[in-house]
């Protein structure tokens, strides 16, 4: 059963599954929808107070990026992922953004170069927010993925940092502060701008090691439920 939780649609989704999907992803983030216990379809419509068609949908995507088990005829249950999930998650992430890196530095238009630029100008002005710079840092890699040319790899990158950000803030408690993540950016971008395709491909593959690395070790020595109950306003593992 669906104890009493907190939980709100935000504003501003595409679809009201859409609006359901970040609710679902707040709600374990802080804390709210916990794993090992079976939640209600039916009672988190109620919670929300939507049908339960957008319900099912949002499920169905969760389950799919691996984020919610669906009980057949019971409801669901979060799981998180493990120390050798975010292996296979960041083996996935090699194999796609140091080729798309390359890319948009040999390939991209000049106005997606400046949409690039932007994002990381925003990423450095966001390094004393921590709110602010997990979202630019989404954007930042999104920017660069969608710029090598392959949509469907974008939205493959999109789930898999929705998987790991639901595990709090690793790669900051193991060691490295918002500036210093920041900083292993740059030379990604300006490689990008420069247009040097290879630097482009290697340092966004020592940025994507070195961050797997520091959350694979963390959540070996921390369990992901008491990982996500003591950080849960922030969203740092999905760095990277």
């Amino acid at each position: 059963m669906l104890r009493m939780v907190r939980l709100s649609l935000p504003s501003g989704a595409p679809s009201l599954a859409d609006a359901v999907v970040e609710s679902i992803r707040a709600g374990i983030t802080a804390g709210e929808l916990v794993p090992g216990r079976t939640y209600s379809v039916y009672q988190l419509a109620e919670v929300l107070e939507v049908s339960r068609s957008p319900v099912r949908e949002a499920l169905l995507r969760l389950a799919e990026a691996g984020l919610v088990q669906i009980d057949r005829n019971r409801g669901f249950r979060v799981v998180l992922p493990r120390a050798r999930d975010i292996t296979e998650i960041f083996d996935i992430r090699l194999a796609l953004e140091p080729a798309a890196a390359r890319r948009a530095a040999e390939l991209a238009a000049d106005d997606e170069h400046a949409a690039i630029r932007a994002a990381f100008e925003g990423l450095g002005a966001a390094v004393h927010d921590e709110d602010r710079f997990w979202l630019a840092d989404q954007q930042l890699h999104d920017r660069l993925m969608r710029a090598g040319g392959n949509q469907r790899a974008a939205a493959i990158i999109e789930r898999l940092r929705a998987t790991t950000a639901l595990l709090g803030p690793p790669t900051t408690t193991a060691g490295r502060t918002l500036p210093e993540i920041c900083d292993e950016h740059e030379p990604i971008v300006t490689a990008v701008l420069e247009r040097r395709g290879a630097d482009a491909e290697s340092t966004m593959r020592h940025h994507l090691e070195h961050t797997g690395r520091l959350l694979a070790r963390t959540l070996q020595r921390d369990p992901p439920g008491e990982a996500v109950s003591q950080s849960a306003p922030r969203r740092a593992a999905a760095a990277g």
